[in-house]
């Protein structure tokens, strides 16, 4: 799969789950995509929430590497 496939797929997952980041007071955005690193940047709420490494990891980092061919880890950027 090409970067390109690969980001429009990470940023097709991130809007099905924007709703559930937005509720909470948070959101996320794709920064980069490179050799299968997903690098986020959360933001709001997320941004300094004590729980957001879970939500990174447990959360968008699951589904990424479920839904998303080539994903292999996200990582937080700041």
């Amino acid at each position: 799969m090409t970067e390109t496939a690969m980001m429009d797929g990470v940023q097709e997952v991130l809007d099905k789950l924007r709703p559930f980041l937005l509720r909470d007071g948070g959101d996320c955005e794709l920064v980069d995509v490179e050799d299968g690193i997903v690098k986020l940047r959360l933001l709001g709420a997320c941004g300094t929430c004590p729980s957001s490494t879970i939500t990174l990891k447990a959360g968008i980092e699951r589904a990424l590497i479920e839904e998303v061919p080539g994903v292999v880890e996200v990582e937080q950027v700041f």
